[in-house]
């Protein structure tokens, strides 16, 4: 009797009952069987067939987003390249300014040596004369024509003459020569016959002059300066460019 009551209870029930717990013993293993794959086949957390299925699961990006970013994109680069284009295009206009400004000094200083080779040429030719002509100086015929070249100037009835202290004595000797000389050529050229009286000043030209004369007339108002040292500065001047062009045919 205990052993009865210790048995399980579906084998104490009919044929009927038994096919029905095991129709349901079926069903429920099948359930756990097919829970079992499904877990299985789901993808785990982090794997990259994950990662593609959440981005999957993004709502995807607005078009107009898209459009502004690019465009907020596009202008940015266009800005960056125009700052760069207008800093380079400023170092290269400062660095050709700089190097004009160099290069024109740089002529200019070579042009400034030039001429002042030339120039000191000039004066060398100059302070080569001076000694040919104050040995002239001493020429009576000289310092005549020089007397009658101020009458002639002057066309006066009186005429000082001025000279060196160390010529008096020379130019006092040409005077008369000289007033002869010019009424000849004044009754040469116009056919009128005028005379002209000439007198030693009693001041002197400077002692380091390399002679000849000045004249004045109307007490010192009208003047005629005929030094050499005049003479010689009106020749170079005159003279300059035929000198430049035999000393420097290539300048």
């Amino acid at each position: 009797m205990d052993r009865d009551i210790r048995r399980p209870s579906w084998r104490r029930r009919s044929g009927g009952d038994g096919a029905a717990l095991a129709e349901g013993s079926r069903r429920v293993l099948t359930r756990q069987s097919t829970v079992h794959r499904s877990r299985s086949r789901s993808p785990r957390a982090g794997t990259p067939s994950s990662a593609r299925a959440r981005r999957r699961a993004l709502p995807p990006l607005p078009v107009q987003g898209e459009e502004e970013f690019s465009i907020e994109v596009h202008r940015l680069i266009t800005e960056q390249k125009e700052k760069i284009r207008g800093s380079f295009e400023k170092q290269a206009k400062t660095v050709e300014t700089q190097y004009a400004i160099a290069k024109s000094m740089a002529v200019n200083k070579m042009r400034l040596e030039k001429i002042k080779a030339r120039q000191e040429v000039m004066n060398q030719i100059e302070a080569d004369v001076r000694p040919s002509l104050a040995k002239e100086s001493q020429n009576a015929a000289f310092i005549t024509k020089l007397i009658v070249q101020g009458m002639l100037m002057l066309l006066e009835n009186e005429v000082v003459v001025r000279c060196r202290q160390a010529d008096a004595k020379l130019v006092k000797g040409c005077l008369d020569a000289a007033q002869t000389e010019y009424t000849n050529h004044i009754k040469t050229e116009t056919g009128a016959s005028k005379t002209c009286t000439l007198s030693i000043d009693t001041l002197f030209l400077r002692e380091e002059c390399l002679g000849g004369v000045f004249l004045s007339c109307f007490g010192g108002k009208i003047t005629i300066d005929n030094t050499v040292d005049i003479r010689l500065r009106l020749t170079m001047e005159q003279a300059k460019p035929a000198i430049r062009a035999l000393l420097f045919p290539n300048a």
